[in-house]
């Protein structure tokens, strides 16, 4: 079963704020001659990234829910320039919306085992991804979706 990492996603105030930000990396990666990933730059290593290579994904928070996820696909760690460990979490480039699910503000990634994540809005049968987000945001908060 894949293991995933949870994240705030600091300084996004919608969803579409993180699609352009992927957008943006992919571009720039594209132009450079690379892979048109994305990456987010931790100072903290996973230890269990054999676990999140299976399949794993990265999971936004976004003003208090988990809005979204995107699929990892590499971890790979460096040294600054400055002489600290850092680690880049390799991105696919698709940001998939999730379910609303609350989540209170914490520092750095944590673990998500499958059993805690929220599922894709695409997976789900009712019409919920459709409902204006605040619509969402308010009955994910009465636990009626």
């Amino acid at each position: 079963m894949a293991l995933h990492l949870i994240k705030l996603c600091v300084g996004a105030e919608s969803v579409e704020d993180l699609r352009e930000w992927v957008s943006r990396k992919a571009l720039a990666a594209v132009a450079a001659g690379q892979e048109p990933h994305s990456f987010h730059t931790t100072r903290m290593v996973p230890k269990r990234t054999e676990d999140l290579l299976a399949g794993g994904s990265l999971y936004w928070v976004i003003k208090g829910y988990v809005q979204a996820r995107q699929p990892l696909i590499g971890v790979e760690t460096f040294t600054d320039n400055e002489g600290i460990g850092r680690c880049n979490l390799i991105l696919g480039p698709q940001v998939v919306e999730t379910e609303l699910q609350p989540r209170r503000a914490f520092q750095g990634w944590r673990y998500l085992e499958q059993k805690e994540t929220p599922r894709d809005l695409a997976s789900l049968s009712s019409d919920s991804g459709e409902m204006p987000l605040e619509l969402r945001r308010e009955l994910a908060e009465l636990g009626l979706l």
